[in-house]
């Protein structure tokens, strides 16, 4: 079994087909997602996103019928469904099949999708490469939640950027500053001082982001959150990532210059991982 599916009361290991032209998820985007990771037995911040992903759909103008508690119990179900041990993303979604310019609150719907995704291990790397798409503004766009329609940007900032021969893209804000990778978040190493981009309202503050940037304070690494700048990438002693797919990811390439896995990345992913052991297993 490579994935996993629990809708309306039942686990189905069939995609299920959910939603027609006349649904407003289909035509108006009333769709949020989170993502979760289990790994070697571990589920770290699984309660968080649970939590998160009630947020984002409430956000979205969506009531959700059901808390955060028994979509983290379904998830843990989900978990203990596969083989002890693998790796997982773990995506609980919210949406709503009614409405016509708002979407009928009383009928949002929630759906898991649970399915096997290897983890890259601490030497892998990406490239990256500058966007011409820019994340929006908060009164632009729902930037607040996680929310679908969000996405496409980043995807065409995504093809936009492997069309170059980059596997990622770093995209700005409306104002020229870097926001964040097209799909993580972004940090940078420089003289031994650590920075990513202050939260302002233009990407999500992501889970893995603010448990990274507690561990490194905790570990006593200098780490700033401040404005940066297209030149503060490209003079960086070290560019790397976090977020839900690899936790910690460093960037082998910026453009054309070459980078290494550097001591800052390392140590942010060691950290990381061993926050994760000791959490509640799944």
């Amino acid at each position: 079994m490579d994935a996993l599916f629990w809708h309306d009361g039942q686990w189905l290991t069939d995609n299920p087909k959910l939603l027609g032209p006349a649904d407003h998820a289909f035509w108006m985007a009333s769709m949020v997602f989170d993502g979760a990771r289990a790994f070697d037995g571990l589920l770290p911040d699984l309660d968080l996103h649970c939590q998160r992903v009630i947020r984002s759909a409430e956000r979205m103008l969506m009531k959700p019928a059901i808390d955060a508690r028994e979509i983290e119990r379904l998830c843990r179900e989900a978990v203990a469904r596969f083989p002890a041990g693998s790796a997982l993303y773990i995506k609980p979604m919210f949406y709503c099949a009614d409405g016509f310019l708002l979407p009928d609150a009383a009928r949002t719907q929630f759906v898991l999708h649970v399915f096997k995704v290897p983890m890259p291990g601490p030497q892998a790397g990406f490239s990256a490469g500058f966007s011409s798409f820019a994340r929006s503004w908060p009164n632009m766009a729902p930037t607040d939640a996680k929310a679908s329609c969000l996405y496409p940007n980043g995807q065409r900032a995504i093809a936009e950027a492997n069309a170059r021969g980059f596997d990622n893209a770093i995209m700005c804000d409306g104002d020229g500053h870097i926001a964040e990778f097209a799909s993580s978040n972004l940090w940078i190493a420089k003289d031994g001082i650590v920075a990513t981009p202050v939260h302002n309202g233009t990407f999500l503050n992501g889970i893995t982001r603010q448990r990274v940037l507690a561990l490194l304070r905790a570990d006593g690494v200098d780490v700033q959150e401040r404005s940066l700048t297209r030149a503060d990438i490209e003079t960086a002693d070290e560019v790397f990532s976090t977020g839900n797919y690899a936790k910690v990811m460093h960037v082998n390439r910026v453009e054309q210059r070459e980078l290494a896995q550097g001591p800052m990345a390392r140590r942010a992913y060691s950290l990381y991982m061993d926050y994760a052991r000791q959490g509640v297993r799944a």
